[in-house]
């Protein structure tokens, strides 16, 4: 299924600055007729909206301070989308934390607001709540398909995001709602996360932030353009249910998950 981006409607959370304002930006670059950005630092929202409607014109960006952990908050900007715009096309449940020294935090921005954000998805675009389908991307990371022992937590919460858009991006959900799930992960694109791992890792273990910078320092980088580009790709190709990589800069990939296999003689 071909998705056409012009003309269509957004909602992206943790959109006002990194990866998520550099979708919002290869978006309407290419056509998209609004999004509403939704992200917990006002200042920075504002500045994004700012910025965003003065080059691709008026009214096509709209912010809601939202922090996704509560769920009142995260409906208010799917109900601000709808009232705002008439209609809902795509959502990018972007929003997320690396920080297993708050790793109660980081579970319920990366894993409980990714559900959040999938179920308010398909009530507000689901063909069978009275809407016209649609995509969703939730954002995993390529610690989503391999291990990293200086964030252990972290790498669990996005192998939960693989497994969950995996399983709602199977024939019974779009048979209902009409709506693509696809799955985004990014190599390592934040580069000052390195260079402060010993902040975010797993707290009273031995030079555990030496061992998290040298597991990031490993990964090739990229800039966050260069997701967004892949971004766009996804979006318009992606078939339902598939996990595509970003890294390095170079053109996305998807990537097959093995079926189970058993290693073990009965």
């Amino acid at each position: 299924m071909v998705f056409e981006i012009q003309g269509k409607f957004a909602l992206i959370t943790g959109g006002a600055a990194g990866i998520g304002l550099a979708y919002t930006v290869e978006l309407l670059k290419n056509g998209l007729g609004g999004v509403v950005i939704a992200d917990i630092d006002g200042l920075k929202g504002s500045e994004a909206v700012d910025y965003l409607n003065k080059k691709y014109g008026a009214n096509k960006a709209v912010f809601i301070k939202t922090d996704v952990t509560k769920a009142d908050q995260l409906e208010a900007a799917f109900k601000l989308a709808i009232s705002t715009f008439k209609k809902l096309d795509l959502v990018i449940n972007n929003a997320g934390i690396m920080n297993d020294a708050n790793w109660e935090l980081e579970i319920a921005i990366n894993c409980n607001a990714v559900v959040q954000g999938s179920l308010l998805g398909m009530k507000y675009m689901g063909k069978n709540n009275g809407g016209n389908g649609g995509v969703i991307v939730n954002i995993a990371s390529i610690l989503g398909l391999q291990e990293l022992d200086g964030c252990p937590i972290y790498v669990g919460t996005k192998h939960f995001v693989v497994g969950l858009n995996r399983s709602f991006g199977t024939p019974y959900y779009f048979n209902l709602t009409g709506i693509k799930f696809l799955t985004m992960c990014p190599g390592v694109t934040d580069t000052p996360l390195i260079s402060e791992a010993s902040k975010f890792a797993l707290q009273g273990y031995p030079d555990i932030g030496k061992v998290l910078a040298e597991g990031l320092g490993s990964l090739p980088e990229q800039r966050p353009e260069h997701v967004a580009i892949g971004m766009l790709k996804l979006i318009t190709e992606g078939e339902n249910g598939s996990v595509w990589v970003a890294e390095g800069g170079k053109p996305i990939y998807e990537v097959q998950i093995p079926e189970r296999t058993s290693l073990r003689k009965n």
